[in-house]
């Protein structure tokens, strides 16, 4: 589960009418995937112990000392900084289903019930149970990923890999895997590395996905942060919302791997909410 997903809410307050105004127009980009020249050089995955920031719900000059960063689609990257791209790839903002139902309506999941929603959030899950539903969803996320290498960023972090735990049983395991895979064959065309979001259980298959890194929340509360590190040589960024758990992190990872301890907002300085601490 991504407690992050409201930020996101957030950002569009923080940032006002621009964000709100390109909102649809983002999920309705559609562009068809760059052709990989022989040429070009492959993507570069964050340096493994980097000290990071989570800029998810709105963009702000980053603290000195910060090399990497990551910040939602919406956003510019942090210049000269190694910049990740915050995509919600597996479930669908609220603000945005209204495009989905008017153009796509085949792809979100439905059950018995009517539409299957992520209740903690306010989400409904993307309809990924076959091979042509996760083709056409990785051609709209595709195009998203390809907006986030226009802008310069150098990564992608595609959100709620793990819809399927929440999708009453409509989704398996194995059907996310297949179109985190697909987005990562579109990531690497476009010249981008691309990271594992959460779902530990998925870490024997994260050669096989195509996935470079890890951006991971509250590993260390759950004592997962070992696991990542070992499938990732310490090519992790993880986000922890609790002090005691980030001191925990600190102290058996903090060498090694990055480590940041931020509000659950994930807010910018000058709120009242604003934490920001590395190891």
């Amino acid at each position: 589960m991504t407690p992050l997903r409201s930020a996101i809410v957030l950002g569009v307050v923080l940032a006002g009418a621009v964000v709100a105004a390109v909102v649809l127009p983002r999920a309705n980009d559609t562009s068809p995937p760059p052709v990989p020249s022989a040429s070009a050089s492959p993507p570069v995955a964050p340096p493994p112990g980097a000290s990071f920031d989570y800029q998810i719900g709105a963009a702000y000059p980053p603290a000195h000392g910060v090399r990497v960063v990551s910040r939602d689609r919406s956003s510019s990257p942090a210049a000269g900084l190694y910049s990740i791209c915050y995509v919600n790839a597996f479930q669908v903002q609220p603000s945005e289903l209204g495009w989905w139902k008017g153009t796509h309506p085949d792809l979100l999941l439905r059950g018995p019930g009517g539409p299957v929603v992520d209740e903690d959030w306010n989400e409904a899950l993307l309809d990924l149970s076959t091979p042509a539903k996760r083709t056409e969803a990785a051609t709209i996320v595709g195009g998203w990923i390809d907006g986030c290498a226009r802008r310069g960023f150098q990564a992608v972090e595609p959100d709620n890999l793990d819809s399927y735990e929440r999708s009453d049983g409509h989704l398996t395991r194995s059907d996310n895997a297949a179109f985190a895979g697909l987005l990562a064959r579109r990531a690497h065309a476009a010249g981008l590395a691309i990271g594992q979001k959460n779902a530990a259980e998925l870490l024997p298959r994260h050669a096989s996905i195509g996935f470079d890194f890890a951006v991971t929340e509250e590993c260390g509360r759950y004592g997962e942060c070992e696991r990542y590190a070992s499938a990732y040589a310490n090519r992790v960024f993880d986000i922890e919302y609790r002090t005691n758990d980030f001191t925990r992190a600190c102290h058996h990872s903090g060498t090694t791997m990055s480590i940041v301890l931020r509000d659950r907002e994930v807010s910018p300085p000058g709120s009242p909410h604003y934490a920001f601490r590395t190891c």
